[in-house]
């Protein structure tokens, strides 16, 4: 009886998890370790997809042709996302793993080597962006709208994509750490800064004058910096469970090597996945504006929502690379069918409301009856297989969090390359499906690649990875 009195609240631990704790997370209670961590992770992601609505939903009032222009540039984005998200993949297994060895010294020096790497990948797309910025949107098969003013918002977001990349890099060695609450809190400050500034410098106010697309990528770029920044005070201020030290700035090859050779699968299977999206988005653009249009507003849609699910897989890495490294594989394996069973749930949930309420959702963004009528039905085909999703997020983190970032890449090869291009170019093209043919291509292989990850993880052979 005692004992239960001196558990904490659910208040008291939700107060906890903001906060952040320095709980060893490879010994306490497993559904206390799981709400610890995912807390801080949903959170922040929930405040990094609430960007991502707010800045759709300003730009989305500049008309299709903007709208497009964004999405036309996240397809670039998402090659920077597809290595910064798989160094950062890496990052979070070694961390982890060093956490969970009880190996302190290590994790200063892996976080530094880190973010050496991201500085020097960020550069050769901030040269590209800069000064190829309109041939890249035009081999996209953007509109002359895009290629002749909509431009500069993809030089600014190229041009300053080392924020992003450090973003990324330095968040994931907090969440590696078990410091999930440090990179919540980044994300608020820097998507708060966000939110505040971008209809000031979309519209214009005051002093500032109207700068249309280009000052949703300016406002971009501030908010991240501020949120680098505060990265980096912390990391060498110390949070609760790593600190960066003065004499840990230095070349260090053998760290480098590490985290180069785990990155080399997790930034693959983040290539695949995200080229994937480029050639559907050239689909998409010969079908016309609209069905881009649509396509990117379902997207931010898809991403606000996806976001706890993703919290709670990011969970599982962290707790699959610390139990790993205290040399407890069935807590680590535990933790993943405990956080796949909530993320189905969850994702069933959202399943309903974009089945019910796709064409509404989509209109909260957009005027266009085009536009409105194409996202809408991405969702709905989306809806029949969301709650796959949910298990196949959790299982691939759980390889990445052991360190296996080989054998994602491989299935995601197969299933995004070899099946999804061809089939949605054959759906959409070929049949004269339209854009129609590309939902559903995505739905059958995304459907696929969901169900067969999941039964790779239960054969077991990711708890023999070493790094």
């Amino acid at each position: 009886m005692e004992k239960k009195q001196n558990r904490p609240s659910v208040w008291q631990e939700l107060g906890n998890a903001i906060r952040g704790t320095e709980v060893d997370y490879t010994k306490i209670g497993l559904r206390r370790a799981i709400f610890l961590l995912a807390v801080p992770m949903i959170l922040e992601l929930l405040m990094e997809s609430t960007f991502a609505v707010v800045d759709i939903y300003f730009v989305g009032k500049l008309g299709a042709s903007a709208v497009a222009t964004v999405g036309l540039t996240e397809t670039y984005l998402f090659l920077l996302y597809s290595i910064a998200m798989g160094l950062s993949t890496a990052v979070t297994a070694i961390i982890a793993r060093r956490i969970g060895e009880k190996r302190k010294e290590l994790v200063g020096v892996s976080a530094v080597q880190a973010i050496i790497i991201g500085i020097l990948a960020a550069i050769p797309f901030a040269f590209v962006g800069i000064f190829f910025s309109k041939e890249m949107l035009a081999l996209m098969g953007a509109d002359d709208w895009a290629i002749q003013h909509g431009y500069v918002y993809t030089q600014w977001m190229l041009g300053g994509n080392v924020v992003v990349m450090l973003l990324f890099v330095i968040n994931a060695i907090f969440r590696g750490a078990g410091d999930a609450a440090i990179a919540m809190r980044v994300l608020w400050v820097a998507n708060g800064v966000n939110i505040i500034l971008d209809p000031i410098f979309i519209f214009g106010w005051g002093p500032i004058p109207a700068l249309g697309i280009e000052g949703a990528a300016i406002v971009s770029n501030i908010g991240r910096g501020v949120g680098v920044a505060m990265q980096l005070w912390v990391l060498f201020k110390g949070g609760k469970h790593i600190r960066v030290h003065v004499a840990q700035l230095m070349w260090n090859a053998k760290a480098m090597y590490t985290i180069l050779r785990t990155s080399i699968g997790g930034i693959g299977q983040m290539l695949v996945a995200m080229t994937s999206w480029i050639f559907l988005m050239r689909i998409l653009a010969e079908v016309g504006s609209e069905a881009v249009a649509g396509s990117t507003i379902a997207m931010r849609i898809m991403m606000f929502t996806m976001m706890p699910a993703w919290g709670l897989a990011n969970a599982a890495a962290t707790l699959v690379g610390q139990n790993l490294g205290a040399e407890r594989p069935d807590r680590a394996e535990s933790s993943v069918w405990k956080i796949g069973r909530y993320n189905m749930i969850f994702m069933v949930a959202i399943s309903l409301v974009f089945f019910f309420f796709n064409e509404r959702l989509v209109g909260i963004f957009s005027v266009d009856d085009r536009v409105i009528t194409i996202g809408g039905q991405w969702l709905r085909i989306i809806s029949y297989s969301y709650f796959i999703y949910g298990w196949w997020m959790v299982s691939v983190q759980a390889f990445n969090g052991s360190g296996d970032t080989r054998t994602p890449t491989l299935i995601n090869l197969v299933f995004f390359w070899l099946i999804q291009i061809p089939l949605c170019y054959f759906l959409a093209i070929t049949l004269n499906y339209s854009h129609t043919g590309v939902f559903w291509g995505i739905f059958a292989s995304e459907t696929g690649v969901g169900i067969f990850t999941l039964w790779l993880f239960s054969r077991g052979g990711w708890k023999k990875t070493k790094v």
